[in-house]
């Protein structure tokens, strides 16, 4: 794991399940993470996917979503590392 970035995997979870662990995740994430990257899989259809950038998209502690390469993943940036 990179130093920094939290990694969450919800690719076999439903929706709710996955919300609770984001969610959860968010309220006790450590000072020293700038990054969590939700690995939500595409294979089996987008809804996690659409989900995670819909919802957090305008979450108080995301400053912003970043899309890779990895249509896969979603990173939900909290702060910027300078």
């Amino acid at each position: 794991m990179n130093t920094g970035i939290l990694e969450i995997d919800i690719h076999t979870m439903n929706q709710f399940q996955a919300k609770v662990m984001i969610d959860s995740s968010l309220k006790k994430v450590r000072a020293d993470i700038y990054r969590i990257r939700i690995v939500h899989g595409y294979h089996g259809g987008t809804v996690l996917r659409d989900m995670v950038r819909k919802v957090y998209k305008g979450h108080p502690k995301v400053k912003r979503i970043e899309v890779g390469i990895n249509q896969g993943e979603t990173d939900l940036i909290l702060r910027e590392l300078f």
